[in-house]
C-alpha cells in the first residue's frame, strides 16, 4: 500500500522569513515524486487543507522556527513537541494541532515539523539571504525524508 504524504507549506508571505514554508512548497510543486505526495501552499488558511489532512498517512510541515541556531539552520521536530509559543516562529503551528484534530482522520498520521532559523520576520515579500541560501537544502531535506520513509518496512524512519 502506497503512503499518502501530505506535505504542507505554512506562513505569511507579507513577513519575509516568516513565508518560507509557501516558498518551499512552490519549490517542491514541480518534482516528482515515486509516491503519492500531495504539496499544498497552506499560507495561514488551515481550514483550507481539512479534506488532505483526513487522509494522509504522513504530513510533512515546512514552517519557520526559532530554535536559537544561526538563520537558515534547518530543524526536524514531530509536531507533538512543538508546544511552545517560543518554537514556532508564528501563532498559526499550535492551531495546525488543533486542525489535525479536528480533520477525524482515524490513522492519526505522523507529523514532522522541518523548520528554518529565521532571520527577519518583517513586512517583506523577500526571504533573508541566510533562509535564502538554506531553501535549496530545505528541499533537499523534503525529498530525502519521503524517500527515506517510504523504504522502511511501515513506511515510517
Amino acid at each position: 500500500m502506497q503512503l499518502q504524504w501530505l506535505i504542507l507549506g505554512l506562513g505569511n508571505l507579507l513577513l519575509g522569513d516568516e513565508g518560507v514554508g509557501v516558498h518551499a512548497a512552490r519549490a517542491l510543486i514541480p518534482l516528482e515524486f515515486d509516491h503519492a505526495v500531495t504539496i499544498v501552499e497552506v499560507g495561514t488558511a488551515f481550514l483550507d487543507v481539512l479534506p488532505e489532512l483526513a487522509v494522509a498517512d504522513r504530513i510533512l510541515i515546512i514552517d519557520a522556527m526559532h530554535g536559537g541556531d544561526p538563520p537558515g539552520s534547518i530543524y526536524r521536530i514531530p509536531l507533538a513537541q512543538c508546544h511552545s509559543k517560543m518554537q514556532l516562529a508564528s501563532l498559526h503551528g499550535l492551531d495546525l494541532q488543533r486542525v489535525l484534530y479536528m480533520a477525524g482522520n482515524q490513522k492519526q498520521p505522523e507529523a514532522i515539523v522541518l523548520g528554518i532559523e529565521p532571520l527577519s520576520i518583517e513586512w517583506s515579500m523577500e526571504l533573508s539571504t541566510p533562509v535564502r541560501n538554506a531553501l535549496p537544502a530545505l528541499v533537499q531535506t523534503v525529498c530525502h525524508e519521503v524517500k527515506s520513509a517510504s523504504m522502511t518496512p511501515h513506511g515510517y524512519a
